[in-house]
Order: structure tokens, then sequence, then C-alpha cells
């Protein structure tokens, strides 16, 4: 294992190159976005920003300091345990959109933020930042070894890290001089935990979500050269998940998908400092197994927030809370980190279909909100975050997402200028005194045209991406007019030598084609793309119940009623290339129709068109496919079993599925001598001692609740409660040999609910026995 430290200072990131080729980015403010979907996004974004308002941001961190509040802190998670994280996200957007776009508001309120935040790490007097209810008496505990209370906390480091991250970026994006000492001071916070603890008392820490506090102790280390901060940062990297992937092991199945990914950014930050090629490894064989074998079609992962197993898709298609916005905002940012240091146009291909069939997606353009799940299944809808109501972790990450476009539209090394992405846009090369505009409207247009504004007395090369879409042969440029032999492949760069002139003009034809893609695991339902970009259709735009959200704690899902697989739109074909059935039309660009091989015949006319562009409706992006001979078979089967799953969703007042992070912090879990694990790809928790979660009835209609096991228990005997009182004793010796059941428990008439028309059901072990395993609770009306 290499170990080498030495500094070289980056814009906007500090990264070091493994003895290869190294590209940088340019800084956001030398790239402009010129008219087109994504200027029109970044706008939106700027608005949303606009629209909080930073006293309620700080709320939480002058309360956790002694400090008054200005203002009432938000609702929403804002309130409920994570309170304080969306004012890091907001230190981060505020810092990106203003570089990205020079509007005065954007900088003005950061400065605010920060001389603000200033005051309460002041008061702190230990360099701590953070709004993480009960601080005060938190930190001390944690210093001591006592993880108590920092385990019944929502995820506290992952809260940290949002705000340790902010300070970075208002140092590195707007040159905030405050920001840069309190980020030092805040590490020096981490630095001590740290140092206090044991390896393996960190490693017990580190069991809790904490984002990418790894990648900030990295980055401080690259600003002051300290090397206490890059010991800090392998302290802060989690050994359960990276020792796997040094070994190029894939244990991913099940984990929560976007605690991983953060870490992982925080390992290959490290190896670029470091020379760790032991760290350098694990992240890309990370990227190689998530990008290639666990992502769809747009370029986004996870069901529930979880990494589905790799070889089973089925809950990608029957859930609702699909591929997560954070998952894929973290991801594009380790792709960044991989193509600085080792520039494959791999990297390039799946950050543009990230971008333009994910992140894009996410945000209303003009109309704004942002959105956390975005569901694979057929004929269902997203969810769209309010400034006032909304402050889950996407509307944090989103804030970021439509600021920096400009990142990855080009790159440069000394002497070689790369274009990467086709989107309008102005750059300018400070180093070389080039001035350059790329006019497109792609993909409505299978073109851009780059033109040199301005030029200086240096020598470059202009390298054009050649994208793996785009067949051998098909991609031409034109300069000037007068065609240019192309000799690259797709996947690679096509390397443009002259002497460049003001007014010399770049044209570059794109042709794109149809294709079909089917599942990571090969199962039979496919999307459409043309070129890079995935096609949908609309079902309809009715019965989006809590489209808009409120700011309930599970507002971000779409839980309004599921459609039936079967009364969706299948794709009934015996060919192997279902593309070739799939015309465009000549009046319209990027619109299709596939008449030939959609059933049934009411949705013949259906148009495929890029998802992006959809909004505020039901969709399809995965079409079933089946052969003219199986069709009427296998909608037999899934009739009834839409028939079940409608039954018990109109029956389930609520649920919540035992194990998994995300549902057991919305049902505010508490736990005693408990543990979660996965058995047969499913989440489960027990517990020699309790655990127990909050069910919420308003309208006092349940008669039972039910919970679901596996068979094969031994010595499993607990006591059921519902608000303390006893529901019923359970011995699962009985139980159903290899198998899932579900037992259904009558509630008692005189049941008493708590003031909020909640109830909490707690699952207490008998001395000497388990309580469960518990796969999954629901609340029924019937």
């Amino acid at each position: 294992m290499k170990r080498v430290a030495f500094l070289l200072i980056l814009s906007p990131f500090l990264l070091w190159a493994q003895q290869k080729q190294v590209v940088k980015s340019f800084p956001l403010q030398d790239v402009r976005l010129l008219p087109g979907i994504f200027k029109e996004q970044e706008r939106t974004d700027l608005n949303y920003m606009l629209a909080l308002q930073p006293d309620r941001l700080l709320a939480p961190f002058r309360r956790e300091a002694g400090l008054p509040q200005k203002a009432k802190s938000y609702t929403n998670w804002e309130n409920s345990g994570l309170d304080g994280h969306i004012g890091g996200h907001y230190l981060s957007a505020l810092a990106m959109m203003y570089a990205s776009t020079g509007d005065n508001r954007m900088r003005q309120r950061l400065d605010y933020m920060i001389n603000e935040l200033k005051l309460c790490q002041d008061k702190n007097g230990d360099g701590y930042l953070g709004g993480v209810p009960g601080s005060r008496e938190l930190w001390p505990l944690v210093m001591k070894g006592d993880f108590t209370d920092f385990n019944k906390k929502w995820v506290p480091f992952y809260n940290i890290h949002k705000v340790f991250a902010g300070l970075r970026d208002a140092w590195l994006y707007e040159n905030n001089q405050t920001a840069k000492v309190m980020l030092i001071k805040l590490a020096d916070w981490f630095y001590n935990i740290s140092t206090a603890l044991s390896q393996s008392q960190m490693q017990q820490l580190l069991g809790n979500e904490h984002g990418g506090v790894n990648e900030v102790l990295a980055d401080v280390y690259g600003i002051t050269g300290e090397k206490k901060y890059l010991d800090a940062a392998y302290s802060f990297s989690h050994q359960a998940l990276l020792q796997p992937l040094e070994k190029g092991r894939d244990k991913l199945d099940n984990l929560h998908a976007n605690t991983q990914i953060p870490k992982v950014i925080g390992f290959k930050r490290i190896a670029d400092y470091s020379g760790d090629t032991a760290y350098n490894h694990a992240a890309t064989f990370f990227w190689q197994t998530v990008v290639h074998h666990r992502s769809v079609a747009t370029g986004g992962n996870s069901v529930r927030e979880h990494f589905n197993p790799a070889t089973d898709f089925s809950t990608m298609i029957s859930g609702v809370e699909g591929p997560e916005t954070c998952n894929t905002y973290n991801m594009l940012k380790l792709t960044e980190d991989l193509y600085r240091s080792d520039p494959d146009i791999a990297y390039i291909d799946y950050y543009e279909r990230g971008l333009y069939n994910h992140i894009l997606t996410t945000q209303r353009p003009g109309k704004g909100g942002f959105v956390y799940f975005t569901p694979m299944r057929p004929g269902h809808y997203r969810v769209y975050s309010q400034p006032q109501t909304s402050m889950w972790c996407c509307v944090g990450s989103g804030m970021e997402n439509h600021s920096k476009y400009g990142e990855m539209i080009y790159s440069h090394s000394d002497n070689e200028l790369y274009v990467n992405l086709f989107i309008p846009s102005q750059l300018i090369w400070k180093q070389k005194g080039l001035q350059l505009k790329q006019e497109t409207v792609f993909p409505d247009k299978e073109t851009t045209t780059l033109k040199i504004l301005k030029t200086g007395n240096s020598a470059y090369g202009i390298n054009i991406r050649y994208p793996s879409w785009v067949k051998t042969g098909a991609l031409s440029i034109n300069i000037n007019g007068r065609p240019v032999q192309v000799t690259a492949q797709p996947s690679s760069y096509v390397q443009l030598k002259r002497k460049w002139q003001r007014g010399d003009i770049i044209t570059v034809q794109l042709p794109m084609q149809t294709t079909t893609e089917k599942l990571p695991d090969g199962s039979n339902y496919e999307a459409v793309l043309h070129g890079p970009i995935v096609l949908a259709s609309v079902i309809d735009t009715i019965a989006q119940k809590g489209r808009e959200a409120d700011d309930s704690r599970m507002g971000h899902v779409a839980g309004g009623n599921l459609y039936k697989l079967t009364d969706m739109p299948v794709f009934v074909s015996d060919s192997a290339n279902d593309a070739q059935m799939i015309v465009g039309d000549k009046n319209k660009p990027m619109s299709f129709t596939a008449e030939r091989l959609i059933y049934p015949v009411k949705y013949r006319n259906l148009k495929l068109v890029p998802f992006y562009k959809i909004q505020d409706a039901r969709y399809v992006v995965y079409w079933r496919k089946e052969s003219a001979r199986g069709f009427d078979e296998l909608q037999a089967k899934l009739a009834e079993e839409d028939a079940k799953e409608a039954k018990l969703a109109a029956n389930t007042i609520d649920m919540v599925t035992p194990g998994e992070q995300q549902p057991e912090s919305d049902h505010f879990m508490e736990k005693e001598n408990s543990f979660a694990d996965v058995n047969f790809n499913r989440h489960f928790r027990a517990a020699t001692g309790w655990f127990s979660y909050k069910l919420t009835d308003k309208d006092k209609a349940a008669k039972k609740i039910s919970v679901t096991y596996f068979g094969t228990e031994r010595n499993h005997k607990f006591t059921i409660f519902l608000n303390e009182q006893e529901l019923v004793k359970v011995d699962l010796k009985d139980g159903k040999r290899d198998a899932f059941y579900t037992v259904e428990y009558d509630l008692p008439v005189n049941l008493k609910y708590n003031a909020d028309q909640s109830l909490r059901v707690k699952f207490q072990a008998d001395k000497g026995a388990m309580a469960g395993p518990v796969y999954e609770i629901r609340l029924l009306n019937n």
C-alpha cells in the first residue's frame, strides 16, 4: 500500500494523479450556460433558493449554540432529528450558484450564512458546528466512548457532514476566508474525535450513516498540508465497506445505497492525495459494480434507498420508491473524481446518462420542486418538494445539482481542451487566452457547433468526445465548412490539431440511434433510448395524490393509488430487436411512436419522448416485453398478483419495513439490545431486548395489525405491546418452514391512542429469548 503525501492545488478541488494522465475541471466561474433546458433549470433552482429563509435554516445551529433564534426552524426533517442538514447543503448550493451565475444575491446570502454560523461556532467554543438536537450533551459522551445516545439520534455525523462540506465549498468556490478558518476548526473537532477513540470504537461509530466526512477531511489536508487531517480521513473510513471493495468483492446487496456512495468518494479523495492504490482500487471497483450491475437506464440506482440484489430487479418494477436523487448526485461526484485522474470516456458516458435522464428530470423547469424517488414502476408518478414544507436530503442535494451544470462540459490538461458534453455554454480558458462558445439544441438536433471567439498565442489541441452511442464512422466534423478526417472510434476523443484563429467554427454531427436496454438482471423489462436519452410515455395526468409535498414525515413518497401492472402498456413482439419498430416523428424532434409494439390497442398512439420533458404525470419508462404466445398467460398471473396487492394497499393505514434505515427513521424507531440484518433479500429487525415504532392512524380506523415473520425460528418468544398495553404473546416455534408468512392480530376495542393519533408498537423479548425477526408491520383497517 503506497502512501505518498504531496500537494497539488487545482480548482475547484485538490487532486493528485496516480502516475496517469490527469485532466482538470474548469472553475465554474469560467463556464456560463447559454439558453436551453440546462439554463432554465439553473434559473429555476436559483429562484427556489431565494424562496428559502436563511434565518429559519440557521435556527437549529443557534439553538444548539445557546443563542436566541431569529426565526422559527423549518418543519419536516428540519425539526424532527435531522435539524440543520439543509442549511449545510444551502452553503454549497449558494457557493456554486454564485460561481455559475455571478448573481450577487447568492453571494450576499452565503456571506450572511457564514457570518451567522461563525457566531454559533464561536459560542460552542470547541470548533463544533451543527444542529443535531442535544449536541451539548451528546458529544462529550461520544468522546468518552459512550455511544448510547449517539445511536438513538438520526445520523449525527451525516448531518454535520453537510455543513462541513458547505464550509469547504464556500472557501473553494467563493474564496470566503471566514469559511476557511471555520472549516479548519471543525476539522480539528473531527480530528479530536478520531484520536480520542480507539480504531475499533471508530469503526463502531461508522456503522451509523456518516456521509462523506472522510472526503472533506482529506480536502482539509489538501488545503493545509497538515498530515493529521489525512490521518483523520483514514480514521473516518469504514472498513466494513472498504475491505471487500479492495479485494474486488461485491457485497452491496441490500445495503443502504446512499450511505455507501459518499464513503467511496472519500476513499477516492484519500487515494488522490496519498497515492493509496488500495483505496483507489476500491473506489474504481465500486463504480464499475454500481454502474454496470446495479443501475437502471436513467443512471439511477436503489429501491427504498437500498441496493436491490444485482440478480433480482423485480422490486424496481413493483415498488414506488425507485432510484433516489441523492444516490445519483453522489455517483456523479464519484465519476468526476475518477475521470480527473483517469480520463476514460466511459466515465463521461455514464455522467451524461445520469445527468440527462435522472438529475435533469428531478426538478420541474420553471415551476420548481425537487424529486426524492423516481419510480420505475409503470404508471406511477413523482412527488415535488415545496420551499416552505419539504426538507428532505434530496432537496439539499437538489439545490446543488442544478447549480453546477458547468462542471463537466469541458476539461483540460496543460495543452489540450476536452469537449465532453453537448450543452450550450461559453468557456473562458484564461491560461490560454481562449474564449469558446458552444451552440446546440442537442438532443433535439444531432449537432453541436463550437465557435472560437478569442484565441491567445499558445498552442493547444481541441478534443471532441466521440460518444459510445454514435456508431463507428458515423461522427463527422467540419472546420470552417471543410470536412475533417475522423479516424477515432466510439468512446474516445477526436483530436483536432491546428493553429486556431478567431472566428474558427467547428461543426460536429452526432447521429443517434434508437435502442432498447433491459434491466441489469436480464428480466423481461426494457427501456427505450435514442442516443443517450431515455424515452418515456405519459399515461395520464390524473390521480397523483400528494404530488405537491406537505411537511409530513413521508411526504416525499408518491402514496397515491397503484395502477395495476396488468393495465399498463407492454411491448409484444417476437423480434430480438424491438428498436426497429420504433418510428421517429418527421415533424417533431425527439418524438417517437411504437404502434407495432404496444399493447393493448388503447395505448397504441402513445408518444415516446425524452423522460426529462415529462413532469406532473404518470409515466412508463420500462416496458414489459412479452412474446405473442406468453402474453395472455402472464396477464392472468399478474392480474391475480395485482388484485392481492391492491386489496392489501387499500387496507393499509400505515406500515414499516424493519431493518431498512429510512422507514425506521420515518417511524421514530426506539430500541435496546436490538439488531438488523437481511434474510433472503428481505430486511428484518430482532432483539434480545426490545424495539418499537410509531404508526399513525389519523382516523383511528385500525382494526388489526399484521406482522411478517420467517419460518424455522427457535426460542423466539416475545410480547407485542401497543402503547405499552399488552396485545399478544408470541412463540415462533410453530412458524412455517423456510417461508415468509404473515399473522394478523386483532386490536383491542378499548385501545387508547396517543395525542397525535399514533400507536407505538413494541416487540419485547422474553428473558433469555429473542423478539422477532420481524420483516414487515402493517396497521390495517380491515
